[in-house]
């Protein structure tokens, strides 16, 4: 097993159950420290390449993600690695879109959906979350055939309500 983040790690939150996951911003400098032994990479264009394993989702700054069905596989993978590694979620600024992805492991960890948001930013960033329609992917994001919600209400043929 890889050596665990620690808590007090910039930008490492930890979940309920006591997994250990680190966002941040890009923009940013790389925290001093141990770095990620793997990583999702939540931007709108392919990132640049780091010496850990990573992978890449399509995730367009302000938006969803634009496979959302991949999303939600992808995060699942992470919330099963971050058993063993120190798993890396990061966007440009580290607040919308990593934000966003957190809270969707806060709710695979056991957070209900309607308080994951707030579990993020009292945990993690005040700021996390940033668009109304990132809240609803996360309130949503545990229900069936979530991934494929495009935010249209299910007289539009889009999901749930909401």
């Amino acid at each position: 097993m890889t050596e665990p983040w620690k808590p007090t790690d910039p930008g490492v939150l930890r979940l309920p159950s006591g997994r250990l996951v680190r966002g941040r911003g890009l923009r940013n400098p790389l925290p001093e420290g141990p770095t990620p032994t793997y990583a999702v990479y939540l931007l709108g264009r392919q990132p640049p390449e780091v010496p850990w394993a990573a992978d890449w989702l399509r995730w367009p700054d302000f938006r969803l993600p634009s496979d959302r069905a991949r999303a939600g596989e992808m995060l699942r993978d992470v919330w099963s690695r971050t058993a063993t590694e120190r798993v890396e979620l990061a966007c440009g600024g580290g607040r919308g879109r990593t934000g966003t992805a957190l809270a969707c492991l806060a709710v695979l960890d056991g957070v209900r959906p309607e308080e994951a948001v707030a579990y993020v930013r009292e945990h993690y960033d005040r700021h996390a979350v940033e668009t109304p329609w990132q809240r609803r992917y996360v309130r949503r994001f545990a229900e069936p055939h979530a991934q494929d919600l495009s935010g249209r209400s299910s007289a539009q043929g889009g999901g749930v309500g909401g």
